[in-house]
Parts: structure tokens; C-alpha cells; sequence
């Protein structure tokens, strides 16, 4: 049994967009408050995968989910495996075990959370919940910016479309995606820019097809990117990668994880007629990369 009060912040969190931020200040305010600890649950997969083939693809993995939540203050974090034993456990049970096992002293969730087998879990039945036990409870209500409601598949939509600019400002902070850099056709040494080749984590939204303005992020160390997600036809590409030029890096990157924070969209992907072309419009991305974050 662990014994450490906290506040719970309740919810999936994906992309841990503007949004659930007002969620979890609402959690580390309150944990604050009392001098408790703050704490978030979340699920490593989609939480309707067990039922259904066609869940959509998620904004970010479970482990930059994770890195997100602790951004924004959470101290601990449950993820939760998607399975039956889960899935299926009636919603009184869920919050019993998490105010007797997990020290439990209050929660926080989105007015439309839903939780516990079927769903049957609700707002209401949360409130009623910690009303019998004297725990605090904050419902939040719908998060909107310039009257569009803040949502993950609102989100998703931009990403998808190549509006970075639109989803960052929802989001609150850059789109998430951390890789593992394999090797490559090592053509950016040839060129005069070594490119780093991340694998695209499964599952995870893939942006449009073209070149963005990233913040790179190699341990705690940040570096201005260029990075260009797609096939690469200039050299007859066909497997979609995202092949990341760091700013003012040096040093061997293979083998090591690399997170991305795309932030901005420069230009779709193009067929160039040569390698030369090719290069002066990385040349010209770089440069466009290092004014976007002088004025930003």
C-alpha cells in the first residue's frame, strides 16, 4: 500500500493538448493547496483498442504522453495497460483502489470523462463518489479557443492537413514524436548536412508529407531541425521516414532516441531535378528554420 496523499488528475491525455493543461493545473494547484503530491492516470494504448479495429492513430506515444505530463507538474504518473482486467473493472472499484491503495485525496476530470467497464463511469458519479468520502473534486468544463473547442481530434486534423502553425496553438507546445535513429543512405554527409533517420514510432499520427521547423531535443540538449517527413523522390525514395537535420549539432546520433517538437510547416515534399537543387533547398530550409525561431 502506498501511503503518499495525492491529487489525481483523470484522463487519457492524448497530446496533452491546452486543454488538459487547464486539467492539471487544476490538479497540482489543489495538491499544492494541501501539500499533497500530484498525480495523473493514463493508458499506454488507446483505450478502445481492445473493442475496435479502427481507433484512430494517437498524437503521441505513451512514454512523450508521460514526458508532457511531467512538464506540466504532474509528480507521478499510472499508465495503465489496455486489457480486459482494466477495461473491464467496474468504475466504483477503479476509484476504491485509488483511494485506498494509491492515497487518493481528491480528483480532477473533464466534464465528458468516461471510465470503468462499459464506460458507466461519469462526471457526476465521480463527484458523487468523493462527496461520501470528503475527498475534493474538480469537474473542468469545455476548453474552447477562438470558439472552436480544444480536442484531440481537432488537433489531429491539423497535423494531418500540415497546419503545425494551427495545432501547436492548440496543442500548447510542438507535436511530440520520439524515434530511434537507424541508419541511413548517409546522403546528407554527401551533401554537407548529416541527417539523422528516425523511425516513426507505431500507432502515432504521421504529418503531412514535407519539411517543418522542429525543436530537437538529444538527452536535455535542444537543437534548432529541419526535418523532412516523407519518401524522399528526389533519390527515389518509397519508405516514409523523417530524415532530421540538427542545427549546430555534431557527434554520432545512431542507436540513440531522438524527440522531435515539429513547430512549424516550410514547404511540401518536392521531386528535385538534381541533387544540387536538392541541396540549395535544404540550404534555403535551414535558413528559413533559424528566422522562424529568432521570431519566435
Amino acid at each position: 500500500m502506498n501511503h503518499k496523499r495525492r491529487i489525481f488528475a483523470l484522463g487519457f491525455f492524448d497530446g496533452v493538448h491546452r486543454g488538459h493543461q487547464v486539467l492539471l493545473h487544476a490538479c497540482t494547484r489543489l495538491a499544492r493547496q494541501y501539500g499533497y503530491g500530484s498525480a495523473a492516470i493514463t493508458f499506454e494504448n488507446h483505450p478502445q483498442s481492445l473493442f475496435r479495429t479502427d481507433t484512430p492513430p494517437l498524437l503521441t506515444t505513451c512514454e512523450d504522453r508521460v514526458r508532457l505530463l511531467r512538464r506540466y507538474g504532474i509528480e507521478d504518473v499510472w499508465a495503465y495497460p489496455v486489457n480486459e482486467a482494466v477495461m473491464g473493472m467496474h468504475w466504483e472499484v477503479f476509484l476504491t483502489e485509488l483511494y485506498r491503495r494509491c492515497g487518493a485525496r481528491g480528483f480532477v476530470c473533464g466534464h465528458d470523462f468516461r471510465f470503468g467497464s462499459r464506460g458507466e463511469g461519469d462526471a457526476e458519479k465521480l463527484r458523487q463518489f468523493c462527496r461520501e468520502r470528503h475527498l475534493d473534486c474538480v469537474i473542468i468544463p469545455e476548453q474552447t479557443l477562438d470558439d472552436v473547442r480544444i480536442s484531440s481530434t481537432y488537433i489531429r486534423r491539423q497535423i494531418e492537413e500540415g497546419d503545425m502553425a494551427t495545432a501547436v496553438r492548440y496543442l500548447g507546445h510542438g507535436h511530440m514524436l520520439t524515434g530511434r535513429v537507424v541508419e541511413g543512405r548517409k546522403l546528407g554527409h554527401k551533401l554537407g548536412f548529416p541527417t539523422a533517420n528516425i523511425e516513426l514510432p507505431a500507432n502515432v499520427i504521421c504529418p503531412r508529407h514535407g519539411v517543418y521547423a522542429c525543436r530537437a531535443f538529444v538527452g536535455e540538449s535542444g537543437y534548432m531541425a529541419v526535418c523532412n517527413v516523407g519518401s524522399r523522390p528526389t533519390v527515389q525514395g518509397h519508405q516514409v521516414r523523417t530524415e532530421t537535420w540538427l542545427l549546430d549539432f555534431s557527434g554520432d546520433l545512431y542507436g540513440r532516441a531522438v524527440t522531435l517538437e515539429f513547430l512549424y510547416f516550410l514547404r511540401p515534399e518536392q521531386r528535385f531535378e538534381s541533387l544540387e537543387v536538392l541541396k540549395q533547398a535544404v540550404l534555403t530550409d535551414a535558413e528559413m528554420t533559424r528566422r522562424f525561431f529568432e521570431k519566435t
